[in-house]
């Protein structure tokens, strides 16, 4: 039978038709979700869900409040979570990056609103209240810097001046806006998800080394100015000359009792509620930036490395999930929220046993924050996006 004969054949063409239904229903998005990174993050919740509720139970009794307070604000931040992840994971990326720009001058917007009607807290302007409820705005950034680092670069092959001038315009401006809250451990984080983005884009090494030492001079800037904090300075000061004073064993207190909660901890840890320096609360903010603490001291050695395990497992499969995205952009944002998660994780962990400042970092998905675990939920929707349609056209 010949091609047309072929084509004109009902039989053939309603074969033909099954072939394409049965290759597009195998290829569909819904059926490509990574299982491995979506336990990771939930297990990595429920994890910092345990990790809170002690952390703040014998506080809350004392106080005569609902035992469960933290965990329950933080579980209505988990389900807020869990519909951002699935909206950033059902709607095609490419969709959501015609709206970049949208998203990149909100971000900016209400990082000039937090400064104009923000609520204070500890020194610093960083949350909006809106009917009875606050948010941060710079955890909303992250997720807009990435999307629009990802759209300037997508198109671009130039590795030098250019590339790098245009990622420093877009991260410099909400940079400076964090800054002037002041919140300077939220402006490392974006100050190093644009390094990542570079050095993913194949900006050249004669460029990055720039980046960094003007990073230093930055960070020397900062403080020679005096846009921080008393405090914040004092803590950065003090981790880079503890000395034997008095100001600097004060200020580097929250970091001894870090050190001996983990240790006491051991091998299996105290078991659960019974840390007795998470109970009688000695780490400050153990619920917050210090909610490693609580790990280490009632689970242990093992406990903490089931943790940091789940964070290996969950940044392994972004890593891979950049490596086989189908086009620039999906590589950028993903290898983008590998890199920012990375760099939490590090500095967050770091400030617990004592080699990184206290800055004020959480551990994604595990510290209590309702806007910090909503946006990293986002950004882990993204990555699933990217892997559910990496076959599609």
């Amino acid at each position: 039978m010949d091609v047309p004969a072929l084509r004109s054949d009902p039989s053939a063409r309603h074969m033909r038709d099954q072939v394409q239904k049965r290759w597009k229903a195998a290829y569909a998005p819904v059926h490509h979700l990574d299982p491995v990174l979506i336990a990771a993050s939930l297990l990595l919740v429920v994890l910092g869900l345990v990790a809170i509720y002690s952390a703040k139970f014998a506080q809350l009794e004392l106080q005569g409040l609902p035992t469960d307070l933290y965990v329950t604000r933080q579980l209505l931040a988990f389900g807020v979570g869990l519909v951002a992840m699935a909206a950033t994971a059902a709607l095609d990326y490419r969709t959501i990056r015609s709206y970049t720009p949208l998203l990149y001058v909100a971000g900016v917007l209400l990082l000039v609103l937090v400064l104009v009607i923000g609520d204070e807290n500890k020194g610093a302007t960083s949350w909006i209240s809106l009917g009875g409820f606050q948010f941060q705005p710079s955890e909303l950034m992250k997720v807009a810097l990435l999307l629009t680092l990802g759209t300037a670069l997508a198109e671009r092959r130039d590795s030098g001046a250019v590339s790098t001038g245009v990622v420093l315009l877009l991260t410099g401006l909400p940079v400076a806006l964090i800054v002037l809250q002041p919140d300077p451990g939220t402006a490392l984080i974006l100050l190093f998800a644009a390094f990542a983005v570079l050095l993913v884009h194949g900006t050249r090494l004669v460029w990055l080394g720039g980046l960094v030492a003007g990073g230093v001079a930055a960070l020397w800037t900062v403080l020679r100015l005096e846009l921080l904090e008393e405090h914040q300075a004092n803590r950065l000061t003090s981790f880079l000359n503890p000395g034997d004073s008095e100001l600097a064993r004060s200020l580097n207190y929250n970091t001894d009792q870090s050190l001996i909660a983990i240790g006491s901890g051991r091998f299996t840890g105290k078991g659960l509620f019974q840390g007795t320096q998470t109970n009688l609360s000695y780490v400050p903010e153990n619920h917050t930036d210090f909610i490693f603490t609580v790990i280490g001291e009632e689970f242990g050695f093992l406990g903490a490395i089931l943790c940091l395990g789940l964070f290996a497992v969950l940044l392994y499969r972004c890593l891979r999930i950049a490596a086989s995205a189908r086009d620039r952009f999906g590589m950028i944002v993903a290898s983008g929220v590998t890199g920012l998660l990375a760099f939490q994780l590090f500095v967050n962990v770091g400030m617990t046993v004592g080699i990184m400042p206290v800055i004020g970092i959480p551990l994604p998905l595990v510290s209590y924050g309702g806007t910090s675990l909503i946006a990293t939920m986002a950004m882990l929707g993204l990555v699933l996006n990217i892997h559910m349609r990496r076959f599609r056209s």
